[in-house]
């Protein structure tokens, strides 16, 4: 059965569609008018070997925020969408990712149970190119988190360029989801959790 979710999702600010196979190679088509979010939706995609359509337009001549906000939101329900029923899943991983200078930590339990846990440096350039504000890092993660209904840890304890230190926290999170729901076969068509759902 194939393991795929497509959500539209469209408000006063954005139109957003979204299509993803978490058994896929890691082909990704990705365009949402932020580079550097399309270059981290690009990293997650390549990374966890999901195959990714993301198309947004949102109200740019504002700011980011509702273009990445609903972006998100939409990308963290068609994941929950492609989990189906969640029989035969590992469930739990976790993944170390270096990048030059920076660390990222990630660890992932697809509960069914939203929950985010988020440290990076305090001390961090604002803004990434020229619409790529910062603090929106944890919002992303925070709406993904809200509509995958997931429970999220990412840490980074030490870097210094915040390129880096954010594209770290991408690529650890495509590693760990992409091991949370890889297939063991010896949990075949048993949902990985003793309430015997998730």
């Amino acid at each position: 059965m194939a393991r795929t979710g497509r959500v539209e999702r469209a408000t006063k600010e954005t139109s957003v569609e979204v299509e993803i196979d978490l058994d896929g190679t890691g082909k990704v088509d990705v365009a949402t008018g932020v580079g550097f979010f399309d270059h981290m939706l690009d990293q997650l995609g390549k990374h966890g070997l999901f195959d990714l359509t993301v198309k947004t337009r949102g109200d740019l001549h504002i700011d980011a925020h509702h273009t990445i906000e609903d972006t998100a939101l939409a990308l963290g329900a068609a994941f929950r969408q492609a989990l189906g029923d969640k029989k035969g899943i590992r469930r739990f991983a976790d993944a170390s990712v270096p990048l030059d200078e920076a660390l990222a930590q990630v660890t992932v339990d697809l509960s069914g149970r939203p929950y985010l846990v988020h440290s990076e440096p305090d001390r961090m350039a604002p803004m990434i190119g020229p619409d790529y504000d910062t603090t929106l890092t944890r919002h992303i993660l925070e709406s993904f988190v809200a509509q995958a209904q997931i429970c999220l840890h990412v840490h980074v304890p030490y870097g210094r360029n915040a390129h880096h230190i954010v594209e770290a926290q991408f690529k650890a999170l495509a590693r760990a989801l992409s091991d949370a729901c890889v297939l063991d076969p010896r949990r075949a068509g048993v949902i990985p959790s003793t309430k015997g759902a998730l």
